[in-house]
């Protein structure tokens, strides 16, 4: 699709297209290849991560006009103003900033400083010493289902209107401070119950949150002591697995592999990197 800055119609479809028009660029072809095909609209930030990566190689090309921050909020508020995701600005953090990282939010952005919406302070959680003990513990599976993450998310939102949808929802910020201490102080089997804890608050808040191959998932797990965690909001697509022993895990792993997808992925302490910077000009 060719299209001049300026002319690109305000449709989701052009998302991508739209957060390169921001940038005032020209000549410029973008190809987007998915390492993983076949896992679109699985919770794993896809929409998040591709509309951050244009934002960052744009900007990259741009000069860099823009901080890492403006990057976050650029690339969250394009999404969320097109429809394409209603969710925080999480997903867009992790591709620029990556790690095992510890986030401290601000909403409207840092007060005296040029940062907007989603903006954080950040600290490291785990060291990349200590990423494969995480990594010796969890893994993620593909259920086949793919769902849209803003399908539930308008449900809970509507949740937040009532005081039982509220009251719940403020449970959620204590499990997940539990689930950080469990990751930052290696008590594996906190862990393990902040993510059962988490997942039953949501499917309390909704329904439909956990698809059959969720279920059956979560069904699989018990029998090995590990928890699942549906991934995003959609509840469906991909699947969190948690054991905290490392053995058991391995015998949870070979059992999923058998009847579902198992997605391969590594913690990295960068959320990216450019490669064939910087650019050659011919002026020939």
């Amino acid at each position: 699709m060719i299209m001049k800055p300026g002319e690109i119609p305000y449709q989701s479809k052009n998302w991508l297209l739209k957060a390169l028009e921001l940038f005032s660029l020209k000549g410029v072809k973008i190809v987007l290849h998915n390492h993983i095909p076949g896992i679109q609209s699985s919770g794993l930030g896809g929409s998040a991560t591709a509309t951050t990566a244009v934002c960052l190689l744009a900007n990259k090309l741009a000069g860099e006009p823009f901080l890492n921050a403006q990057i976050v909020t650029m690339a969250a508020t394009l999404e969320q103003d097109m429809g394409i995701s209603i969710t925080g600005t999480q997903e867009q953090s992790c591709v620029v900033y990556g790690g095992v990282t510890d986030y401290i939010w601000f909403p409207w952005g840092i007060p005296g400083e040029s940062s907007g919406y989603g903006s954080s302070i950040r600290d490291i959680l785990v060291p990349p010493s200590e990423y494969g003990e995480i990594e010796s513990r969890m893994g993620i599976f593909h259920t086949g289902v793919p769902r849209s993450s803003k399908d539930v998310n308008k449900v809970w939102r509507q949740k937040l209107r009532t005081k039982a949808g509220l009251r719940m929802h403020k449970q959620k910020l204590a499990v997940a401070y539990d689930y950080r201490e469990g990751l930052r102080t290696k008590e594996w089997e906190k862990v393990a119950v902040s993510l059962k804890e988490y997942r039953q608050l949501r499917i309390s808040l909704c329904k439909d949150y956990m698809c059959p191959p969720c279920w059956d998932i979560q069904g699989q797990c018990e029998r090995f002591g590990a928890e699942s965690f549906p991934l995003g909001a959609g509840g469906g697509g991909a699947v969190l697995v948690f054991c905290p022993d490392p053995d058991r895990f391995l015998k949870v792993e070979a059992t999923l592999s058998q009847a579902y997808r198992k997605i391969q992925y590594k913690i990295t302490s960068a959320g990216h990197e450019f490669e064939n910077f910087p650019l050659e000009v011919n002026d020939g």
